[in-house]
């Protein structure tokens, strides 16, 4: 029993160590600890015949991973899914003989791959295949590696993405030799046997209830927890002020807000088993970097609401007539995002929670979720329902605003965090909006107060808001990939295009210009213009001027004698000066130019 509780403290330094692989595209993935590639049977296969894939592992001294998803803590274990076109099918996955390993941190041996290791795919060619009238064709093959690698001090969880291969076939191929030869799939049917019998997935219930039960407890001691620490501890003092039936309401109803959330987790589980028929694979909403960036901003305005920039009605709501009931919808609010906001920084805990608790009958996986929520809300049922306990909670004065201050750039930290985690090609757009955002926000709390107007509230707040959702339609949409196709600036390059009566479009931008970007946007980002550009043989010049030494810097100033970005200029052929725009909205006249010239 002792050793079996010992996952939850693994599963806590999973995180605690968790770094993130780039994934290398093609027929290889490279990783500081890991060299993952790919290698055919044979190099050319013929319809109604069998070959194998044979994935190549390579580990890093004392790195390894997990064999088994029942063995596995959390159930990391490796995991390989190939697909491919119709042409193709797949057969079970051959793993080679796992070694034993003695994890310390759970007591016991563990089997698990490491060094040099091949899993291979065996899969079957489809005889009913069109070909062209010469030649064979290609089939496109992805496999997908998932789990967590570990060694003895810490374990990560990668994005390791898909290797990618193609399986060239021919009517009248000759296999010859096979590169390689399958194991004996007798052999593999004894590992299964043997490692089916480790007790992971046998847990008694009850057990497996307690371990629900101390996950949720866990997560009260998470940093992520700490955004909504100030609101907590002023929503306790407020209630040590009330009779002790309203102060014990008011903390059960906070608890329920938590519940409520796991609760929503729970029917999210059993919509998608009956369904869809699959699981709720905790994790996966931190792959996506619009609920990334989503938790990111969240955290920003919460840090201005620390800073007193706007505030939040849930305390005078409290402290209001107790048969009103206005505290109440505040209090399971509040719950509700405490325990969102545990959840960057829960991800092994729950992981290996839900590992479990899908793996048993719906209604055992939904009790063992609403355990874990019973475990995050009992610290707070009984803090609220001991008036003893509340009366020694230090009295509310200035030690709170700095408390919460201070709160307030820890936000900042963990939000930029969050935001390093993202995308390169999205970041930069995320920080923007959360300044736009972080201004609507200031305006909506900073610019009204009581004795405010209300027609005024009412503008300055609509302001706000149209203002918000302009800034997230200009920077938090994922970028495309440019549809113009730029050429650096070249003096020289721009005066032969010229001498040989070639159209130029010169494109002045700075990286630190806004109005740069709504130019991109706008004009740039239109299918029609790209389209034309390219059809009339401009040439498109990117004028960068983001640093003084650059010769475009100096050029915009010197030579086109214009003050700063953004600015375009057409050069047309037969015209003795470029059409300037200095504006962020010309496309349709770009447009009307671009169709009177000549096509290339």
């Amino acid at each position: 029993m002792r050793e079996k509780a010992a996952v939850i403290l693994w599963s806590i330094l999973i995180f605690a160590a968790n770094a993130f692989a780039v994934p290398a595209p093609g027929n290889i993935i490279k990783t500081d600890v890991v060299t993952i590639s790919v290698e055919q049977q044979y190099e050319m296969v013929k319809p109604g015949s069998e070959s194998a894939l044979a994935i190549h592992f390579e580990l890093s001294e004392d790195w390894h991973f997990y064999s088994s998803g029942q063995s596995a803590p959390g159930g990391m274990n490796l995991k390989l899914k190939p697909s491919a076109e119709e042409a193709i099918s797949f057969s079970q996955v051959i793993f080679p003989q796992p070694q034993l390993y003695f994890d310390k941190f759970l007591g016991k041996e563990l089997e698990v791959f490491g060094g040099k290791f091949t899993v291979f795919i065996p899969f079957s060619v489809s005889s009913d295949i069109n070909f062209p009238q010469t030649g064979g064709i290609n089939v496109g093959v992805s496999v997908g590696v998932e789990g967590a690698v570990c060694s003895g001090f810490q374990c990560r969880m990668p994005d390791f993405g898909v290797l990618n291969t193609e399986v060239a076939v021919e009517a009248a191929a000759e296999m010859g030799d096979a590169k390689f030869v399958l194991p004996d799939l007798t052999e593999q049917a004894e590992v299964s046997e043997r490692v089916s019998a480790v007790q992971w997935a046998n847990y008694s219930v009850l057990f497996a209830l307690c371990l629900a039960f101390l996950a949720g407890l866990s997560l009260n001691i998470m940093p992520c927890v700490w955004p909504v620490l100030p609101l907590i501890v002023m929503r306790i003092i407020e209630q040590s002020k009330q009779s002790k039936g309203r102060a014990v309401v008011m903390g059960l109803t906070f608890c329920f807000g938590i519940l409520l959330f796991f609760a929503a987790l729970a029917g999210a589980n059993i919509i998608l088993q009956v369904f869809y028929g699959t699981v709720l694979q905790w994790g996966d909403q931190f792959r996506s970097p619009g609920f990334v960036a989503g938790m990111a901003l969240l955290l920003v305005v919460l840090a201005l609401f620390c800073f007193g920039v706007f505030t939040i009605a849930v305390p005078s709501s409290i402290a209001g007539k107790a048969g009103s009931g206005k505290g109440y919808l505040g209090a399971v609010g509040m719950g509700f995002l405490a325990a969102i906001l545990s959840t960057p920084c829960s991800f092994a805990i729950l992981a290996a929670a839900f590992a479990w608790a899908q793996a048993q009958p719906l209604l055992l996986a939904t009790a063992a979720i609403m355990v874990i929520g019973v475990g995050m809300a009992v610290p707070y049922a009984i803090l609220t329902s001991m008036p003893g306990l509340l009366k020694r909670l230090p009295k509310s004065g200035r030690w709170m605003e700095l408390f919460k201050q201070a709160i307030g750039f820890i936000l900042l930290v963990i939000a930029v965090k969050l935001i390093g985690a993202l995308p390169e090609m999205r970041r930069m757009g995320v920080l923007y909006f959360a300044v736009v955002l972080g201004f609507s926000v200031w305006m909506w709390g900073g610019l009204v107060n009581y004795y405010t107007k209300l027609l005024r509230k009412w503008l300055i707040r609509i302001a706000a808001v149209a203002l918000a959702v302009t800034g997230g339609w200009v920077f938090l949409p994922e970028p495309a990939g440019e549809l113009i196709s730029w050429q650096k600036y070249d003096a020289g390059l721009i005066e032969t295009a010229l001498k040989t009566e070639k159209p130029v479009l010169i494109k002045f931008t700075a990286d630190w210009c806004l109005s740069c970007q709504v130019v991109e946007k706008v004009v740039y980002s239109r299918k029609d213009i790209a389209k034309l550009i390219e059809e009339k043989g401009v040439l498109a010049i990117k004028a960068d001027t983001t640093v003084k030494d650059y010769p475009a810097t100096y050029a915009l100033k010197n030579i086109y004698n214009e003050p700063g970005v953004p600015v375009s200029m057409l050069f047309v052929p037969g015209k003795a000066e470029p059409t300037r725009w200095r504006n962020m909205s010309f496309g349709d006249e770009l447009k009307v130019i671009l169709e009177e010239l000549a096509s290339e």
